[in-house]
C-alpha cells in the first residue's frame, strides 16, 4: 500500500521505494492533473535531492507524466523544494514533485507533490493518489522514452533558480546585510541548499564557508537532518573561527537550523519567535500567525503583544500553507517546531534557504546577537521553556498507550487541573498554569513524541517525568 504521509509519500529504497511504484505513483498523479486540467497542456515541474537514484527516479516519473500528455519542465540540477514551490506559482504550473526524503535516514527515498497552489498536497488530493495507486495495473501505466520525450518538446530541460533567487532578495533586507559584515558558516549536509544559501550570501556581501556541500548519498552514514547531535562540526567551526551565525538546511533544505556565536544551537520554536518579533518590528506586520499544535505557546505571547491572532494546525506544512493562501494580506509568519517556516508574500510551502537568510537580516537591523534577541523577547513574554523527548516502544507499551489515551486521560497533571484539552493531532493538555503537555504518536515507527512547555526548568522537569510515566504506565 502506498500511503501519503505529512508530507509526501516516501520508503526504503529497493524495498518500498522502487521503480514499479513510482510508476503507480506518478501514473495516479497524471491521472489526477488529466482529470482537473481546464487548459489544453498541463505543465509540471520535476525535481530531485542529492539522494541515492534520486535523478533517475524522477528520470522515471517525467517519462510517464509526458506519456500522458503532460509537460514536464525537468530540473538540471538537484533542487530544494522550496524553489519547486515558487516555481509552481510564479510560472503558474499545474504542479511540481520532486523527488526527495527531506531528512530522513540515507536509506529512505521519497516522493513530494505540489499542486498549482504551490503547497504540500492536502489530505484531499492524497487520498486521490491512493485511491488510484491501490487500483491501478501496470497496463494502465502511459510512458514515452525521456529522449523521446526531448525530441517532441514535451520534457525541457529546465533552471528554476534565477526567479527564486529574485524573490528572495525581495522579500531579505539586503542592504541591511552588505552593511553588516556578518561573516556565515554553513553546513549544507550534503543536501539542495548548496550553491542556494551560500549564494545568496555572497550576493548580499556575507563572507561565508560551507562545509559538507560534495554530494555524499550515504549523508556520512546518517541522515541530512540539521539537529544539534548532527552538526557538531559546525558549531565548533563556528566558535573556533568566530562567526557570527552558523547556518544549515536539510536534504532538500525546506527545513533550518540556526547556530549563535557561542555555538549556542537555536531551536526552531525560538528561530520562528525571534522571527515573528523581527517581522513586526521592523515590518509593522501584523494579523495572523499559523502554527503547528505543538509548537511553542512563546509565539501566542509574542502575538497577543503586538495584536496578531493564532491559528494552532495539525501536523504538517500544508495546513499552515492553505491559512496562508487564505489569508494572504494578513498573515506574518507560519512554523513548526521541526524546523519548517514561511512569511507573508512567499510560498506556502517551508524554505529552510528563507529562514536562514531572515535570521541574518534580523541580526544585522538589530545589531544584536540571537540570544541577545531572545532576551528582548523575555522580557515582553516572561520565561519560556520547551522540551521534546522521543520514545521507541514495544508493542504491547505502545497499544496500553494508546488505551489510555482513548479512555484514560485525568483530570489533573502533575498535581495541575486541566484547563483545555486539544485534540487537533496528538492530545495535548493545557493546565491551568498555562503551562502545557502534549503526546504525538509517529505516523510511521513506534515511536511517542513528548512536548512540555512551562515558565521554569523545575515545573518542566516535573512535567517531563510525568509524561515518561503516564506513556509507561507507572
Amino acid at each position: 500500500m502506498i500511503k501519503f504521509g505529512t508530507s509526501g509519500w516516501r520508503g526504503i529504497i529497493a524495498k518500498d521505494f522502487t521503480y514499479d511504484n513510482i510508476a503507480i505513483v506518478s501514473q495516479s498523479i497524471a491521472n489526477i492533473i488529466n482529470e482537473n486540467r481546464k487548459e489544453r497542456l498541463a505543465s509540471v515541474i520535476i525535481g530531485y535531492d542529492t539522494r541515492f537514484m534520486s535523478e533517475d527516479f524522477a528520470t522515471s516519473s517525467a517519462e510517464i507524466l509526458a506519456g500522458n500528455g503532460i509537460k514536464v519542465l525537468f530540473c538540471k540540477r538537484d533542487t530544494p523544494t522550496p524553489v519547486i514551490a515558487y516555481d509552481i506559482v510564479n510560472s503558474k504550473l499545474t504542479g511540481g514533485i520532486n523527488f526527495t526524503a527531506s531528512h530522513n535516514p540515507y536509506k529512505y527515498n521519497g516522493l513530494k507533490y505540489s499542486p498549482s497552489w504551490g503547497g504540500p498536497a492536502l489530505p484531499e488530493t492524497t487520498e486521490k493518489i491512493e485511491k488510484y495507486c491501490a487500483s491501478l495495473k501496470s497496463k494502465d501505466i502511459k510512458y514515452i522514452s525521456f529522449e523521446t520525450g526531448i525530441k517532441n518538446k514535451i520534457i525541457e530541460i529546465h533552471n528554476p533558480s534565477n526567479g527564486y533567487i529574485k524573490k528572495i532578495k525581495e522579500l531579505v533586507n539586503f542592504k541591511a546585510l552588505k552593511k553588516s559584515k556578518i561573516k556565515v558558516a554553513i553546513d549544507v549536509l550534503h543536501g539542495t541548499g548548496n550553491g542556494y544559501l551560500d549564494t545568496l550570501l555572497e550576493m548580499a556581501g556575507i563572507k561565508n564557508i560551507t562545509i559538507n556541500k560534495n554530494r555524499d548519498v550515504m549523508f556520512n552514514n546518517g541522515a541530512p537532518e540539521p539537529s544539534e547531535n548532527n552538526l557538531k562540526d559546525l558549531i565548533n567551526l563556528v566558535k573556533k573561527e568566530s562567526y557570527k551565525l552558523g547556518f544549515s538546511t536539510d536534504g532538500d533544505a525546506d527545513r533550518f537550523a540556526i547556530i549563535d556565536y557561542n555555538g549556542t544551537f537555536i531551536t526552531p520554536n525560538q528561530v520562528i519567535s525571534i522571527l515573528l518579533y523581527h517581522l513586526n518590528k521592523t515590518r509593522g506586520w501584523t494579523g495572523i500567525v499559523a502554527r503547528s499544535v505543538m509548537t511553542t505557546h512563546l509565539i501566542d505571547k509574542i502575538g497577543a503583544k503586538i495584536g496578531a491572532s493564532i491559528e494552532e494546525t495539525p501536523v504538517g506544512f500544508k495546513y499552515i500553507g492553505d491559512i496562508m493562501v487564505n489569508n494572504p494580506d494578513k498573515f506574518i509568519i507560519g512554523g513548526e517546531e521541526s524546523g519548517g517556516l514561511t512569511i507573508r508574500g512567499h510560498i506556502p510551502e517551508k524554505d529552510g534557504i528563507l529562514a536562514c537568510l531572515l535570521v541574518a537580516e534580523a541580526l544585522a537591523m538589530s545589531k544584536k546577537s540571537v540570544t541577545e534577541l531572545l532576551k528582548d523577547i523575555k522580557k515582553i513574554t516572561g520565561e519560556v521553556i520547551t522540551s521534546r523527548l522521543n520514545f521507541h516502544l514495544e508493542p504491547e507499551v505502545m497499544e496500553a498507550f494508546k488505551d489510555k489515551l482513548k479512555n484514560k486521560i485525568p483530570n489533573t497533571f502533575a498535581g495541575i487541573k486541566i484547563k483545555k484539552y486539544v485534540n487537533i493531532d496528538g492530545d495535548k493538555l493545557i493546565l491551568d498554569d498555562n503551562n502545557w503537555i502534549g503526546f504525538r504518536l509517529s505516523g510511521t515507527e513506534p515511536v511517542v513524541r513528548l512536548y512540555a512547555e512551562s515558565d521554569s526548568q523545575t515545573k518542566l522537569n516535573k512535567l517531563l517525568k510525568e509524561g515518561k510515566n503516564f506513556i509507561y504506565g507507572r
